[in-house]
């Protein structure tokens, strides 16, 4: 199961965040801090997948960003390593090359996509076209 994803920056600043269960807002921050500290020092050429605690740490660097996503012993990593791909593919394909920007100011749209995809911690979509028509529809509601 998916407990957490984060967005971060090479600067160590979150940029999205969001949980599966719940952790208090204190908490959260150690969190954060504790789990950029480990992914965003270790070489290139390291694994990347890191146990920290009760969670195994999936991440992938995307030139100045870094998403990790904390999940359950039981999950499976290659499987979380994809769909990390496949949600910055769903977010370059509706923001045509997404950009640290691009996050920042269109949170709920990115939210939007990740909700599409995971829902209570478990993958339920995968598809490009059905992960993105909610968000079209509503683009298209807006212009008219």
């Amino acid at each position: 199961m998916i407990k957490f994803l984060l967005m971060v920056n090479k600067q160590g600043q979150t940029r999205l965040s969001k949980y599966y269960e719940h952790v208090d807002i204190g908490k959260r921050a150690t969190l954060e801090a504790d789990v950029v500290k480990g992914c965003l020092f270790r070489k290139k050429e390291e694994c990347s997948f890191v146990e920290y605690k009760d969670y195994k740490l999936v991440y992938r660097q995307y030139a100045a960003l870094f998403i990790v996503v904390g999940i359950t012993d039981n999950e499976n990593e290659l499987s979380i390593y994809e769909l990390v791909h496949n949600f910055v593919e769903v977010l370059d394909k509706y923001f045509s090359r997404v950009s640290e920007l691009d996050i920042m100011f269109n949170l709920d749209k990115v939210h939007i996509i990740l909700d599409e995809m995971i829902l209570n911690g478990h993958v339920v979509e995968t598809n490009k076209n059905r992960i993105l028509s909610p968000l079209l529809a509503l683009d298209k509601m807006a212009e008219s």
